[in-house]
């Protein structure tokens, strides 16, 4: 049975790669095929030139069975994973890649007919200009059919791209470069294919450019016959039929199984009194859905991310061991051993479990929820600032002077933040956090933090002096800077959610910016933060400090307010 289950798996995982190699070549080839199309912002000589590249790659015996053999091969799969989902109870970001992925075909099928296949039967020269006459000069429908076909397939890859690296830790860098790609190339291949189409509906059949273009149904040398145009129009049909009939078969296969299912059911019990009965073979998360229990997952139920496991309180011992992906994932949390994710975990058996991350206090979560930015641990720095002796600054003035100061306070910390290039956090009575790093290099963020410091410095200098004939004492603050990993994502409930980070780190910034009141001083950074701004720290003074909870000492540099200028 063992050995059975890890070929099962080890099959599964290989699928799922071919999958994603078969999609991304065809993203390849439209990406080319859009670039292509952008040239005509320049000339059709110049797209037509572009053409040649083009077919010199996919227009032979290797290229065409890489990309036919990759469009079949991805629909194959994709109509086998539909067979395989036990339940269509989903997400709308999962529904709207299937549903993408499925009109596909539907919208492709009539653009194979027009050029490639038309091409082989007829053997006409198909030039560029062409390919643009048949579609968008013989049928007024044909352009605003193919621009939705292209936009519907380059969606539905982009969106299959950012799921498969979104948990990559380079990737949060390189999204806005893929996101202008994303953007940018679908207009300009429009564009391009829009201003030649408008330019060749206007001229003569025969351009100046010259193409032997003829129209479905003319006559003369090398024309379309009416009885090439009916072969066109069977082979167009038998390939809708042939679509259509693989998804009526798919969706007749799961009816049967549906009902052959109806006998062999098992229960699945949750903390709440709630109970779900599914058919054996249904994974946890699955259940879930089916019961419309709210039930985190992240990945989307790959079993790449740990939001949707369980405690199992009954059954365990009638469970199957966990794959290398669910364990690989377990591993990373150091789980216990009753610990498994829904989304892995398929019991042939009844159990009852406990979600471990939908708290009671979320029992009024929709089904089917998911965190808008799941949690991640990276690299960033993080800011705490506080104002010196508040209570003495205010006890003496009016309530409405004390908000004006706040709020004059909070403008310079969020402004510097933001100047600096970092991420106001959250205002905590008179202090404030602020995160840097949550893009792009721990070094920069480092600078990035030491120059919102200089900039808040500066700028409460400045209020001090225009406020010091109200203030009972100069107005100082008390800032703590720290490097390190940290646990970053959305965190809260209901509205008041937002990106936010929680750590270790976080715990050594708050109790840096301690240290620099109890010494007195404006700034205190940690050694990391130092060496990897790169800063001189030879006029200095530096300490080692005991931070709760670590055992090793903390070096820290203390930053006055007299040598801060000269520092910052």
């Amino acid at each position: 049975m063992t050995a059975f289950a890890t070929n099962t798996i080890s099959s599964e995982r290989s699928l799922r790669r071919i999958r994603l190699i078969s999609g991304l070549i065809m993203l390849a080839f439209v990406m080319l095929h859009l670039a292509n199309h952008s040239l005509n912002l320049i000339s059709l000589k110049a797209a037509e030139e572009g053409r040649h590249w083009f077919l010199a790659i996919w227009r032979n015996p290797v290229g065409t069975i890489l990309f036919y053999g990759a469009a079949v091969t991805h629909v194959a799969l994709v109509m086998r994973s539909i067979y395989l989902r036990r339940t269509l109870v989903m997400p709308l970001r999962e529904a709207s890649q299937i549903i993408l992925g499925l009109l596909i075909p539907a919208l492709l099928i009539e653009h194979v007919v027009s050029t490639r296949i038309r091409y082989e039967i007829v053997g006409l020269h198909d030039t560029y200009e062409f390919v643009i006459r048949s579609l968008w000069v013989e049928s007024s429908g044909n352009a605003l059919r193919q621009s939705l076909a292209l936009l519907v397939v380059w969606a539905h890859g982009c969106i299959g791209v950012h799921f498969w690296l979104r948990y990559r830790d380079w990737y949060s860098r390189a999204a806005p470069f893929f996101l202008t790609l994303a953007i940018l190339l679908p207009v300009l291949g429009l564009l391009g294919f829009a201003y030649t189409g408008r330019i060749l509906a206007s001229e003569p059949v025969q351009s100046s450019y010259g193409s032997g273009y003829s129209p479905i149904g003319s006559h003369g040398g090398g024309i379309v016959s009416p009885a090439a145009a009916q072969q066109l129009m069977v082979i167009k049909f038998m390939l809708y039929g042939l679509f259509a009939a693989s998804l009526l078969s798919v969706l007749t296969l799961r009816l049967i199984r549906s009902w052959r299912e109806r006998f062999d059911q098992i229960e699945i019990r949750y903390p709440e009194g709630q109970t779900v009965r599914v058919p054996r073979g249904f994974s946890v998360l699955e259940a879930s859905r089916i019961g419309g229990i709210p039930h985190y997952a992240v990945c989307g139920g790959k079993g790449r991310c740990s939001t949707c496991r369980v405690q199992i309180i009954e059954g365990g011992d009638t469970l199957l061991k966990p794959d290398a992906t669910e364990q690989a994932t377990l591993n990373r949390i150091n789980a216990d051993p009753d610990v498994r994710l829904a989304c892995q975990l398929r019991p042939l058996n009844n159990i009852s479990i406990v979600p471990l991350l939908v708290p009671t206090l979320e029992s009024n979560l929709p089904a089917n929820s998911q965190q808008v930015n799941p949690g991640r641990e990276q690299e960033i720095v993080i800011l705490f600032c506080d104002i010196r002796n508040f209570t003495t600054l205010t006890e003496a003035q009016l309530p409405y002077d004390v908000v004006f100061l706040l709020n004059r306070y909070f403008a310079i910390i969020g402004q510097a933040v933001e100047q600096a290039g970092g991420r106001l956090d959250k205002f905590i009575g008179d202090g404030a956090m602020a995160l840097f790093g949550l893009q792009g290099r721990p070094e920069d963020a480092c600078r990035q933090a030491l120059k919102a410091c200089a900039i808040i410095i500066r700028e409460i200098d400045r209020l001090s002096d225009e406020l010091s004939t109200g203030l009972a004492i100069p107005l100082r603050v008390a800032i703590g800077v720290h490097s390190g990993p940290a646990i970053v994502g959305a965190m809260g409930y209901s509205n008041v959610k937002s990106l936010t980070a929680i750590g270790d780190t976080v715990n050594v910034a708050s109790r840096l910016e301690t240290i620099a009141k109890e010494l007195n001083v404006t700034l205190v950074v940690s050694e990391p933060t130092i060496e990897k701004a790169g800063s001189d720290t030879s006029q200095l003074e530096s300490r080692e400090i005991t931070v709760r909870g670590r055992a090793e000492p903390l070096r820290i540099y203390v930053v006055t307010q007299q040598m801060s200028a000269s520092f910052l």
